[in-house]
Parts: C-alpha cells; structure tokens; sequence
C-alpha cells in the first residue's frame, strides 16, 4: 500500500515550512533515516530524513513552495499501490517517526525502522485536494526563486503525462508546458500575476522575445491598455524596448523563512525597547599587534583563525563581569539579571541574517573561544545552524567594520538589553604624549534598552570595552 509522509514539526512549534530542494526523485530506492528533501523554517535550513525505505512514488510538493505541517510531501510505493489509495501518516504516527537531537533511529513496532522525534501536529490523513492530481517537482528556476506556484488557464484536458524531474531552464519549462497543455508561453511568476489579477494568459497577446506572454503584457491586459502586437511595446517605462523583458528590469525575492523572522523580530524590538546608542573611538593598536602575535605564534592552534573580533569578543565578556547589569533583560514587572554570558555573533548568511550565540562565553579563554566562534561561523555559512544555537543569546555583538562601515546603531535583539557594533579599524592621526602619531582606531557603538539599563550603565560598560582593546593584557587577567 503506498504511505506519504507528511511535513513534521521539526521541534521549533512551527508552523509552515519551503521546500528548499528535494534530494530524491520518483523511482528512487531509498533507505532509512536517508535524506529525502532540504527545507527551509524561518529559523535555518533542515535535512528531513526518510521515515522508511522503499520506493519513491511520487513527490506531491514543488521546490519553492510553502506547505504546512502535516501536509503530505511525499509518496511511498509504485503507481499500482497509488491506485489502491494512499495511506497518509497520522500524527502519533508522524510523532514517532522523526530523528532524535542525535539523529539516530529507532524502531516503534516490528514491522520496519521508523524516526523518532518530529511530534507533526494533529492532521487529518486525507490530503488536500490539488488541482491536475500530484505534483511534479519544480519545473524551472524561476519558481524556486519566486516561492509561488504556477497557475493555468483553462485549456484542454491534456494526456496523462509520467512524472518528470526539475527542468533545466524557465524557456524549457514554459515549453515543456506548452507542448503538453497547449498553455500559453509565461514564466511561473508572470503566471502568478495573471492569476492574481484575473486574467485568462489564453487572452493576452505576447510580445516576448521568444513569443512568451511577459509582466506587462498581464499588467497592461489589466488595466485595459494592451499594446498592439505589431509593435511590441510593454508597460515597463520609456527606456524599455520591444526586445527588453520587463521581468528583467525588476527582481523580486519571496519574503519568507529567515528574513521574514528577523524581520519581524526587528520591528518587534525596534518599537518595543527604547533604544538609546552610545559610541566611542578606540586606539586598538595594542590589539592588532597582539592578534598579529597570536597568528605567527600560531598559540591557538594551527587551524584556528584568529581575528580581532575575537579581542572584541573576549572584551565585552570581560566587561560584563564589571558591569553586570547590561546583561539583563525586562520579564514582566522584574528586571532579569544574567550571570551567563551567551554571547550572541550576528551573522550575514545567503538566506539572511541570523543570530547565534556562543553559550557561557564567560567561561571560556581565548583558545575556546576561537575555536566557538570558527565553528558558529562556518556553521551559519552554511544555514544549517540549529534552533536551539539561535535561542537563549544574553547580548550581541555585530561586526560591521567587516563591511567597511565604521559606526552604527544596531537593533537589540530580542531577549536580550544591548548589543555592541564593531566599526572597521583604519589607521589615523591619534594624539599620544602630546604628539600627532598614526594610530590603528575603530569606533564602538552600543545600542541599549533604556528600560533597562541607564546612562551610566551603558556608559561605564562601553568605557571597559574600549579598555580592553586599548590594553589587552588586561583581559588575560
């Protein structure tokens, strides 16, 4: 009997996840606890491994597409146990067929391995319905980087076509598209835009450089000023030409996962916490003569890099021991005093920005630290950086200076009272004994919550960092 496997919760209490990429294809033999498809919650991107082994029968969501937990995302079993009807996998079924945090796998009755952990919402084993039946994987490029699924105008019942893997290209996809449903030529997105304003893509004259239907072909269908095909014009501005597509003079990137997250985790800090900034200028010559020792000295390990965030780092841990207070955070009517340091490295990524934190920073020397920050780093590189890496942060800090950027306001993360922005370090004229020397500086900025912490608070702890960078020495203590 065929069995789909519904999208868990991966243990974040979401609610939806995209399908970043499918690592299987229909037909394929696949083993347990194998990886079946790449998705992407609004925290990190997730491995989802195979509940069971068999065969693939059939992928029932594209690439790009939004589903919720509990939604079927993949068929077990041939075409013949298709017809026989599907078995979708309950809940409690769901619940116990997920990795555990070590992603090991283990058996819940005698009749196969399953995984442990996921606990899916509760969701009724009847699927959805889906127009044209099951859906094929994504068909071009452009609906992974839209994030929306394609609409159709009505055309005739077409024959039943074998599933088919991701095409090569938009063309080949609006081709394969037209040759099979007789549709007219359009990209996913310019599909979107006409299903979403209604109109029938079978109406609309292309004017396309390859005969395709193009964005302001359906705006301009919309607004009932359609161009005459002999000419080619398009809606897109006085500087666009018959031969220009209008989809190549815009881009638009889905607004969801990670950058939808921080995001609203922005805008829910920035008009939530009074944010007051402070900045100071600091000679950090002593520090870039101390890093550059530890490079050559390779003290630290000879794979560990070494950097002057590092300094930074230890800085503000060294900093909030004298001044307790800026590690605190606002719970109710009680104001949270933490004698932890989770020290929270905010990280620039392909999918977005992510904040995770290095646990009890405090503790740590400088070899740990290194190699904490190194691994923090390559890990968010790579957007696999797990949840829980990203949750329980008690301050931050942000380097902008790897930018170029010397000052900054930087937003608090939420949870947290403060968070301190590293400038870039440029050489400078810097008065030193009465006299005009070339100094390394770089600026510090700290962004706090002023229900918090006050002036002076802010004040003297921004003070202990810039002392640390100034005398190192002082930090090895």
């Amino acid at each position: 009997m065929a069995f789909e496997f519904p999208l868990p919760d991966v243990g974040e209490g979401l609610t939806e996840a995209d399908i970043v990429s499918w690592k299987v294809a229909p037909g394929d033999e696949v083993t347990v606890n194998q990886i079946l498809v790449e998705i992407e919650t609004a925290k990190s991107l997730v491995e989802l491994p195979s509940p069971q082994a068999g065969t693939v029968g059939a992928l029932l969501v594209e690439e790009g597409q939004t589903v919720e937990v509990g939604t079927p995302i993949i068929r077990f079993g041939g075409a013949e146990d298709a017809g026989a009807g599907a078995e979708t996998m309950s809940a409690p079924h769901a619940e116990a067929t997920a990795p555990d945090s070590d992603g090991a796998v283990t058996s819940d009755d005698e009749g196969g391995a399953t995984l442990v952990g996921y606990g899916a919402k509760a969701a009724s084993s009847k699927r959805r319905p889906r127009k044209g039946g099951s859906v094929a994987p994504s068909q071009s490029s452009a609906a992974e980087t839209s994030g929306t699924a394609q609409s159709s105008a009505p055309a005739a019942p077409a024959p039943a076509q074998p599933e088919a893997g991701p095409a090569a290209s938009d063309g080949a996809a609006a081709s394969a598209e037209t040759a099979s449903a007789g549709k007219p030529l359009a990209k996913p997105p310019v599909r979107k835009l006409a299903k979403d304003l209604g109109i029938d893509l079978a109406s609309v004259t292309p004017t396309g450089s390859r005969g395709e239907v193009t964005r302001a072909d359906v705006q301009a269908a919309a607004d009932g000023t359609a161009a005459p095909a002999a000419t080619g014009a398009t809606a897109a501005g006085p500087t666009a030409s018959a031969s220009v597509d209008a989809d190549a003079l815009e881009e638009r990137i889905p607004f969801k996962g990670v950058v939808k997250m921080m995001a609203k985790a922005m805008v829910d800090s920035a008009f939530t916490m009074p944010h007051v900034t402070e900045f100071l200028d600091v000679d950090v010559t002593e520090t870039m003569a101390f890093v550059r020792r530890l490079k050559a000295s390779k003290v630290l390990g000879e794979d560990v890099r070494v950097s002057p965030l590092l300094i930074v780092a230890k800085a503000v841990a060294w900093a909030v021991a004298r001044n307790p207070r800026i590690n605190s955070t606002l719970d109710g009517d009680d104001i949270v005093v933490k004698k932890y340091v989770n020290l929270g490295i905010a990280a620039a990524t392909p999918r977005g920005l992510i904040v995770p934190n290095i646990k009890n920073a405090h503790t740590m020397g400088l070899t740990q630290l290194a190699q904490e920050m190194q691994e923090l780093t390559a890990l968010a590189r790579s957007g696999k950086t797990p949840p829980a890496d990203q949750a329980g942060g008690t301050i931050t800090i942000t380097n902008v200076g790897v930018f170029g950027v010397d000052a900054g306001t930087p937003i608090i993360n939420p949870g947290e009272a403060a968070i301190l922005a590293f400038g870039q370090i440029r050489k400078k004229p810097w008065v030193v004994d009465d006299e005009i020397v070339p100094r390394e500086i770089t600026t510090l900025s700290v962004s706090a919550d002023h229900r918090v912490v006050d002036g002076e608070i802010i004040s003297k702890f921004l003070a202990d960092v810039g002392r640390g960078l100034e005398d190192p020495s002082v930090l090895l203590a």
